[in-house]
């Protein structure tokens, strides 16, 4: 369980964060929405320690991340929105493997740690490629990667949508509920609607204060909240909505209820 107490955060005099209170359960896939400057990616630096708090507390299971870096750092991994922020290796082996390698692992069981997080991302055949000739959509696989190598319990993704072509975007989807359904905790913070109707709950964030917390339905479905935030409204939410249906949660979903609707 992930609880954030009464959190506020200063820099250079401003306050980028001010008084964020929220828990998020375990195995929860859980989104912060908000536009850019809403202080989405300082809150998610929180998580693990390398941002502390100027008030208020971060706990991760009970634990203080600011007192107890190390033992948080292994549940916790975070992916940065930009790769090359994470990325520094000459190979991307290298890169996966540096991880692991801190935590132990030697040879064979390094080897296949590598190989293991390098094809959940798809990215088996790159291990032996030089980084720097990625394109930024396989830096960013290739930094999920590094931090799946890892094997934490709690993956927080900064932005994981943006500057991805819609493939892309899909696969980046797809990952994270596959994440979720193997008992992770998903945290993504973004500031495309478009894509959070995945997640079980969303904050809204705004000003570094949280305006609102709810399902998809409640904080998708309310488009006049989402413009007052300067938020695009999701087409697809703005079409089921004219329609009088709730906003899916999945293509699946989706395609039922536009059966239904059909059906009268």
């Amino acid at each position: 369980m992930i609880e954030l107490r009464n959190v506020h955060f200063s820099y250079g005099g401003r306050e980028i964060l001010t008084g964020i209170n929220i828990t998020i359960e375990d195995g929860e896939l859980f989104g912060f929405l908000g536009p850019n400057g809403a202080g989405k990616s300082t809150l998610m630096l929180h998580f693990n320690g390398i941002l502390k708090p100027k008030r208020g507390k971060v706990l991760i299971d009970g634990v203080n991340p600011v007192k107890n870096p190390k033992e948080v750092r292994r549940k916790v991994g975070i992916v940065f929105q930009d790769p090359n922020d994470q990325l520094f290796s000459p190979t991307v082996f290298e890169d996966v493997a540096f991880g692991p390698y801190n935590l132990g692992l030697r040879g064979k069981e390094l080897e296949e740690r590598v190989m293991w997080a390098l094809d959940k991302v798809g990215m088996a055949e790159y291990a032996n490629r030089e980084t720097k000739e990625l394109s930024f959509g396989e830096k960013k696989r290739i930094a999920i990667a590094t931090v799946l190598a890892m094997k934490p319990q709690i993956i927080v993704f900064d932005e994981p949508f943006a500057n991805l072509d819609f493939r892309g975007k899909r696969l980046m989807r797809e990952l994270m509920l596959e994440l979720k359904g193997e008992g992770k905790t998903v945290i993504l913070a973004s500031h495309e609607a478009d894509y959070l109707s995945l997640c079980d709950r969303i904050a809204l964030m705004d000003r570094g204060r949280i305006i609102t917390v709810g399902t998809p339905e409640e904080v998708l479905g309310n488009p006049e909240l989402l413009r007052e935030h300067n938020l695009d409204v999701p087409p697809l939410a703005e079409l089921f909505l004219s329609l009088g249906l709730r906003v899916p949660r999945s293509a699946e979903e989706g395609r039922k209820l536009l059966e239904e609707w059909k059906r009268g």
